[in-house]
């Protein structure tokens, strides 16, 4: 062999050992995919309120704005802003003397006539035994009557009188016609006030209080349909406010039109608000309650997941795989989610669906239970 062909024939065998070694040390043993810690629960079956949920706008039952009905000097404000009035109480004074002067005017004008009164009663009489004896004309006598008559008329209208200067004395106080909080006033003691020019204040009834809501007009065929025969309760929460008891009441009506511009109906829910939570012009959260659904299907909201599809769930199988099953959410209620696509006592994860695909293993870290379901049997 010849030099030449002998260097040929080691650089083959490099060549030739560079291919393989490295393909023998590049083997690896499989690795079985590791399993996904998630916390599971199981799908139960419940009695859950079928309720609707809303925003609306705290209004006073009732609102009045106090005006003056007699023009009067200002003369004392029994009551302090923002405190709260019962009806009858004594709220405003206005300068009383010169409507207790007119009083006593129609009073006397009408002594005046009760007396005039009385003599031309005695004259009719007088008249009438005249002309049985046919010693007065009947001229006579019929201008007895007439002169009589007038004084009646005139004896009305001076009552007439003392009634109207009673009344304008009456304003001379003004009370608060129903109970409920004042709010601020707008002209101090002794300003002028003229008859029916601004208001005085205006107090509005706070308990009982009202809620106005919309909803689509879509639910208005249920909302007739639970209201007929029955009523209907209206649960109120304030933003922010976590830890307070809401506050109930009922369906108070609804409107008697739909809005054409924005397809909802407006209603209107009266509670008593015996603490005062509520506020004119608060806006607040609204949980209409129609009935309690028997027997409805339930997972916890957190175990929903959304996808290009549509909703689904992960259902833990039997070999602690994990399978994505489609369901269909017909509502949400607190943290629990009625739903179709499920059955009762299958598991579901509630947490670390994050790392989850269709047929991963799974490793259950945690079961936990609805902690709704007690609260809504």
């Amino acid at each position: 062999m010849t030099k030449k062909n002998c260097k040929i024939k080691i650089w083959l065998i490099v060549a030739l050992a560079g291919v393989v070694l490295p393909a023998g040390c590049s083997k690896k043993t499989p690795q079985a995919p590791q399993a996904v810690p998630v916390s599971v629960t199981q799908v139960t079956q419940q009695t859950l309120p079928l309720e609707l949920s809303s925003f609306g706008t705290v209004e006073a039952n009732m609102s009045v704005t106090m005006k003056s009905q007699v023009a009067g000097i200002l003369t004392a404000v029994h009551f302090v802003e923002g405190q709260e009035v019962n009806n009858g109480d004594l709220l405003i004074s206005i300068d009383s003397s010169p409507f207790e002067a007119a009083l006593r005017m129609a009073q006397g004008t009408l002594e005046k006539d009760q007396a005039q009164l009385k003599n031309a009663e005695k004259d009719v009489s007088r008249q009438t035994e005249l002309l049985k004896k046919g010693y007065a004309s009947q001229n006579d006598y019929d201008n007895s009557v007439t002169a009589m008559g007038v004084l009646k008329a005139t004896v009305d209208s001076d009552k007439a009188a003392v009634e109207n200067a009673v009344i304008q004395l009456g304003y001379c106080s003004i009370r608060s016609p129903i109970d409920g909080v004042i709010g601020s006033i707008s002209i101090n003691q002794g300003n002028l006030i003229k008859e029916k020019d601004v208001a005085i204040a205006t107090i509005n009834q706070i308990s009982p209080i009202r809620i106005s809501f919309t909803l689509p007009q879509q639910y208005l065929p249920s909302i007739r349909k639970y209201m007929a025969g029955n009523t209907l309760e209206v649960i109120v929460k304030i933003p922010g406010a976590e830890g307070q008891e809401p506050v109930r009441g009922s369906l108070l009506f609804i409107d008697n039109s739909v809005d054409t511009g924005t397809g909802t109906i407006r209603l209107w829910g009266l509670l008593q608000n015996k603490r005062h939570m509520l506020w004119p012009g608060l806006f607040v959260n609204v949980v209409l309650k129609l009935a309690q659904e028997p027997n409805v299907v339930v997972v916890p909201s957190q175990a929903v997941q959304n996808g290009q599809q549509g909703q689904f769930v992960y259902v833990v199988k039997a070999d602690n795989t994990a399978e994505v099953r489609p369901i269909t959410v017909q509502r949400t209620t607190d943290d629990s989610s009625v739903v179709e696509g499920v059955e009762p006592g299958e598991t579901v994860v509630t947490d670390g669906q994050l790392r989850l695909v269709a047929g991963a293993k799974v490793q259950i870290k945690e079961t936990t239970g609805n902690k709704n379901q007690a609260d809504k049997r």
